[in-house]
């Protein structure tokens, strides 16, 4: 009879874990790429955008698995075009501390849907805000790089995550000097992965297991 309840046991708790090892598949957060352009913001060197977001509150946080822009036709001669994570300012929701620059391509100059991603594991945390920000190594007299922004600000928000009231611009200063573009909402996705439980768990739910199996055997 132990021998059948203690697989039993083992297989309600892999059960009990077995959300948490689907969540880590990766789910879209944030987008509204799916929405019609509205017209473009440009980035360049002298034009700097920013958009913010909020994660949702998963007490592990969540691992970034990649960031996706809606991008149309590029404008002139640009070049080195570079997307970044940055923490936000807890006052204000402009771009604070920089966190990671996100792999991509560094020339996106043809209209399409353009995929970055983290060169190594990047957690966010739960309930913080970020900002997706993009510049290039050109200024705009030179070309600019057009980022496609919606009127309408539905990102089809899962899991509690949350997407900034409109994109915000900046010039090439220092610091940079943020001013949010009202009405404007910049055409990207978020996603991102809930992270698996880690081995100190299962090594814990072990542990458990056996224990409970040595008291059982103890008590017949």
């Amino acid at each position: 009879m132990k021998k059948i309840i203690i697989p039993a046991v083992l297989a309600l708790a892999l059960g009990m874990l077995s959300p948490q090892i689907i969540q880590a598949q990766g789910t879209t957060f944030l987008s509204n790429l799916d929405q019609s352009s509205s017209g473009t913001l440009v980035v360049g060197s002298d034009s700097w955008l920013a958009e913010p977001f909020s994660t949702g509150f998963d007490a592990g946080g969540y691992v970034l698995d990649s960031v996706q822009l809606a991008l149309a036709d590029a404008s002139g001669s640009p070049s080195g075009f570079t997307v970044m994570l940055y923490a936000t300012n807890p006052n204000t929701p402009a771009p604070f501390s920089y966190l990671s620059t996100l792999n991509g391509s560094l020339d996106p100059v043809a209209a399409g849907v353009y995929t970055f991603t983290p060169a190594s594991t990047l957690t966010l945390r739960p309930g913080v805000f970020y900002d997706v920000v993009l510049t290039a190594e050109t200024p705009i007299a030179a070309g600019a790089y057009e980022w496609s922004f919606a009127t309408t600000s539905s990102y089809n928000p899962s899991g509690g995550w949350f997407a900034g009231l409109s994109v915000l611009t900046s010039g090439n200063g220092s610091p940079p000097s943020w001013h949010v573009s009202a009405g404007n909402y910049a055409q990207f996705a978020i996603n991102a992965s809930v992270p698996e439980p880690s081995a100190l768990a299962l090594l814990a739910l072990g542990g458990f297991l056996f224990f409970w199996h040595r008291r059982n055997a103890m008590a017949v």
